[in-house]
């Protein structure tokens, strides 16, 4: 054996072993985000911080669909990019097959990149409009170029855009030449290329038509199928969430305060911020509409760089009491079967049952 490959080969320290059966893939542990705030020119000094992430704990196992909801600037999208180390974390630890992603470097770190792939919100503006799509989808294996032989990978590319349902013969247009659609799905694709694990769905169909909503999480639910993939799936959509979720843990100002089975979250939510969550979902069917209860709530959200005292949904909570403003409710089970961080949690029937 030659220096150089042998300088190549991963020591058993790069390697990132496999999970057992039935652990979490993924586990995420009093994660938190704090950005800065700034006064001054010359001269800048911290005066604040805004706390997009404080205290967020999820896990996702092999072959499961974690569906994460919440208002806009909840912080969402900051979790997909702490997961796929875009964004370093203030505090806490993500935890990828038992790793702690933070002290990862190295081979390593680059073995993480690979299997934890992200697909953006917006379809066009993730994708270089200077490249055609089939230099997009093979990008990744310039650097991973053991997935890929160099002679191959004109057939792979093809390979891919046909599994993702665009035709192999479109490998050199460039993206401006399709829909959004069309365009997710290379985005899609590209993610797929570097035969990741795990794959962060950052609200992926909210800038689609609800027509090609559908086709897209289909094709993801296939795909998850043919290859064992696993999502957390970010979207404001509830009704989609429902759909393609395993689990569902709902956000509010930068933490969690429900998670279950979709089940139980959609069918008996205990937490008043995802019951008033639920009761703004259409109901189609006109037998149905004066069945479901509408809950408006009072007043805006709180800013993340100033949040209440004590429970953060306090200050829209009709159910808020002494208490809630001087101990933050823990995210236990108090009854309902699954976790709530409420200390007045009681399930509810928001939605009628028949209603899909």
């Amino acid at each position: 054996m030659s220096e150089d490959v042998a300088g190549s080969l991963p020591t058993p320290e790069d390697v990132l072993p496999n999970v057992p059966e039935g652990a979490p893939l993924l586990e995420v542990k009093d994660l938190k985000k704090y950005f800065p705030l700034t006064q001054g020119i010359l001269f800048k000094k911290t005066i604040g911080h805004v706390r997009a992430v404080d205290g967020v704990n999820v896990s996702l196992r092999r072959g499961e669909t974690l569906g994460l909801v919440g208002e806009s600037g909840c912080g969402k999208s900051t979790v997909s990019k702490l997961l796929v180390a875009l964004e370093k974390p203030s505090d806490g630890q993500i935890l990828y097959k038992g790793k702690d992603v933070a002290k990862m470097g190295g081979r390593a770190l680059k073995q993480y990149r690979r299997e934890v792939q992200i697909i953006f919100q917006d379809p066009y503006a993730s994708l270089n409009p200077r490249m055609t799509v089939g230099d997009i989808v093979a990008e990744g294996w310039s650097v991973h170029a053991d997935i890929a032989p160099r002679k191959g990978r004109l057939q792979r590319t093809q390979e891919l855009m046909d599994r993702v349902g665009l035709n192999p013969d479109f490998v050199n247009r460039y993206p401006h030449q399709f829909s959004g659609g069309q365009r997710q799905r290379i985005g899609i694709a590209r993610a797929l290329a570097l035969q990741p694990e795990v794959i962060i769905c950052d609200e992926p169909v909210s800038a689609l038509d609800v027509s090609v909503q559908a086709q897209v999480v289909n094709l993801l639910e296939d795909l998850q199928d043919d290859f064992g993939l696993s999502y957390l799936f970010i979207a404001h959509d509830l009704s989609v969430v429902r759909h393609i979720s395993d689990r569902v843990a709902v956000m509010y100002l930068g933490s969690i305060v429900e998670q279950g089975t979709a089940s139980q979250v959609y069918g008996s939510p205990s937490h008043p911020y995802t019951q008033a969550l639920l009761s703004s979902v259409p109901v189609h069917q006109p037998a149905l509409r004066g069945l479901k209860e509408r809950i408006l709530l009072q007043g805006d959200v709180p800013s993340p760089a100033n949040p209440p005292s004590g429970c953060r949904f306090r200050t829209r909570c009709w159910k808020a009491q002494d208490i809630c403003a001087v101990e933050p409710p823990a995210l236990v089970d108090r009854g309902q079967g699954h976790p709530s961080a409420c200390h007045f949690a009681e399930a509810r029937e928001v939605v009628p049952v028949d209603v899909e």
